[in-house]
C-alpha cells in the first residue's frame, strides 16, 4: 500500500523535498515507517527528539497503524523553520470551523469582538497578537507565516472545544492569519466570552499558549541584514515524539 509523505518546516530543507508517495506493506505501523524514512534520510535522526507525527491530521504514536493513502506528516516544533523556505500553502483560505478561522487577508478584529458579544457576558477577554518592530535586538521589516492548513485548523477547533469544557466560558473565537505581515497588524486573535472575568483570561492565556505549542504554524521574521525562523517551542508531554515511537 502507499502512504503520502509531508515534510514541514526545516524537514523540507533535510529530506530534500516536500512530499512523496512512499510505499509500505500492509499492517505497518507509524514507528515502522518513521525508521524507514530514517533510513533513506539520515540527517533526520539529527532530529529525532524533536519530530512529532501526524496521521491525517491527528499527532499520532508511533503504534498507530497506516491504511492505504494515509497523509502522515513530519512535524518540528512549531513557530520554527529554516531559512528561505517557501511557502507550502496549497488549501484556499480562509478556513473555518465553529470556533476557528484560519485567513490569508488582515484579522478583522472590530467584527469578532461585536459578534461574540452576548448581554449574559460579564466579560469578553481578548488576546492580539501584533508584530513589533523589533526582534533579537534587530528592527524587523515583517513577518511571514507558513503553516500546515488543515491540521492547523483542526487542532485549533479542538483546543476550542477543549477551552469550552475545561472553562467556566460561553464562547470563543480564534484566528490566525498566513502570509506576510507588516508592522502593526494582527498576527493571531483570540477573543473569550464568559459571565465572569477570571474564567475569560484564564481560558484566553490557557488559548495562546496552547496554539504557540501545539498548532503547526511557522513564523519567519525579515531584517534589514536577513531573515530568520522563530525558534520553536518544545512540544507538550501528550503530543507523542517521533524518537520515542521509533525505538519501540
Amino acid at each position: 500500500m502507499q502512504v503520502r509523505v509531508v515534510y514541514l518546516g526545516m524537514l523540507k530543507e533535510v529530506a530534500g523535498r516536500e512530499r512523496e508517495v512512499v510505499e509500505v506493506p500492509e499492517g505497518a505501523c507509524l514507528a515502522d515507517l518513521f525508521a524507514r524514512l530514517e533510513q533513506g534520510i539520515p540527517k533526520l535522526q539529527d532530529f529525532r527528539g524533536a519530530i512529532a507525527l501526524a496521521v491525517n491530521y491527528e499527532y499520532s504514536a508511533g503504534a498507530t497503524e497506516l491504511r492505504d493513502n494515509d497523509e502522515v506528516a513530519l512535524i518540528p516544533p512549531v513557530s520554527g523553520g529554516l531559512v528561505n523556505e517557501p511557502s507550502t500553502a496549497e488549501t484556499a483560505l480562509p478556513l473555518i470551523s465553529e470556533h476557528a478561522r484560519i485567513t490569508g487577508g488582515p484579522i478583522k478584529t472590530a467584527p469578532i469582538l461585536a459578534a461574540i458579544k452576548h448581554p449574559e457576558d460579564g466579560a469578553v477577554t481578548i488576546f492580539d497578537g501584533i508584530v513589533r518592530n523589533h526582534s533579537r535586538g534587530r528592527r524587523t521589516l515583517y513577518l511571514d507565516y507558513t503553516a500546515y492548513e488543515g491540521m492547523a485548523l483542526r487542532q485549533m477547533e479542538q483546543l476550542a472545544q477543549q477551552a469550552l469544557a475545561r472553562f467556566a466560558i460561553r464562547d470563543l473565537r480564534m484566528v490566525h492569519r498566513l502570509g506576510r505581515l507588516q508592522i502593526g497588524e494582527s498576527s493571531v486573535y483570540v477573543a473569550v466570552a464568559s459571565a465572569h472575568r477570571a474564567a475569560a483570561c484564564d481560558a484566553c492565556r490557557w488559548l495562546i499558549d496552547n496554539l504557540k505549542t501545539t498548532v503547526p504554524i511557522w513564523k519567519r521574521e525579515y531584517f534589514e541584514d536577513g531573515a530568520v525562523w522563530a525558534d520553536g517551542e518544545p512540544f507538550p508531554p501528550d503530543i507523542p515524539l517521533a524518537t520515542q515511537d521509533a525505538s519501540k
